[in-house]
Parts: C-alpha cells; sequence; structure tokens
C-alpha cells in the first residue's frame, strides 16, 4: 500500500513522504489514526504543501538545533501541579505540559513531539527531559515538578 505520511512516524519516515507499508498496517492504524494518507494523484500534489509546512516548523540546520540546545541548557523550568500528601500527582506531566513551560520560561517554542518522556512523570522534585531538536542534536533540559498551593 502506497501511503503519504502527514506526520512523522518513528522508524517510517516524516511528513510528506511517501512510504510503501503493508496493508494492513495502513489500513488499520496508520489512515484511522490520520498519519498518512492515501497516495492518489491528487494527494501527491499536496506532498509539497506539506513538506512546506514541515520546513516552516523543523529546526532550520545543526547550527540552529545547536542554537536552541544551549538555550535550553541554561533555562530554569517550573511546572505547577496538583498533588497529594506523599509528592505524587495527580495524573502525570505531559510532553505539552513542559513545552508550555519553556515558553512561559521564556525558552524556544517547541514541537510536542520532539519532546521524549521516557519514564511518565509522577512525582514532585526535579527531573531530566530530553528534546530532540534535529537527527545530530538532543539537548537535555531540568524540570523542576512543584506542588500548586
Amino acid at each position: 500500500m502506497k501511503l503519504i505520511l502527514t506526520q512523522e512516524v518513528p522508524g517510517l519516515g516524516s511528513p510528506g513522504d511517501i512510504v510503501e507499508v503493508a496493508n494492513g498496517y495502513g489500513r488499520n492504524f496508520l489512515v484511522p489514526r490520520k498519519y498518512a494518507i492515501l497516495a492518489t494523484r491528487g494527494a501527491e500534489r499536496q506532498v509539497e504543501q506539506i513538506k512546506r509546512a514541515r520546513s516552516a516548523r523543523a529546526v532550520r540546520d545543526l547550527d540552529h538545533a545547536n542554537e536552541i540546545a544551549g538555550q535550553l541548557g541554561g533555562l530554569k523550568v517550573e511546572l505547577t501541579t496538583r498533588a497529594g500528601k506523599e509528592g505524587r500527582l495527580f495524573g502525570s506531566v505531559t510532553a505539552a505540559d513542559v513545552v508550555a513551560a519553556v515558553t512561559a520560561a521564556g525558552g524556544p517554542e517547541l514541537d510536542r513531539r520532539r519532546v521524549d518522556l521516557t519514564t511518565p512523570i509522577k512525582t514532585l522534585g526535579a527531573h531530566t527531559v530530553s528534546v530532540h531538536l534535529h537527527p545530530e542534536v538532543t539537548a537535555s533540559l531540568k524540570v523542576q515538578v512543584r506542588k500548586a498551593s
């Protein structure tokens, strides 16, 4: 099955890429979740538009990624959230919460899909989050989670 990716799919490709996948994978996973559309002649014309949108969102180059990594390294990011008596959160901190906290702290605007939470943040305290800015650059970000009063 020939598909055009609309979102980044790890191990498969980036938005705008035309990929060949198994019928079941495309029909049951990629298309229903809006990760891809069928590759028709009309859709192939949209590839240029998808790639243009991706380049506007993407980090321009390696130097720009290193610059953003430097900004993130010196940034003090704090999140306030509701928590119980033992310091366990009601729910967990998501990638979107981290992106909003970075923006509120005066940092660069990030794409939430680039934030990698290896384990869910469910406790108060200091946590380290990695941000994939470029295939060659991964920044480490310290996030302090505090209890809301």
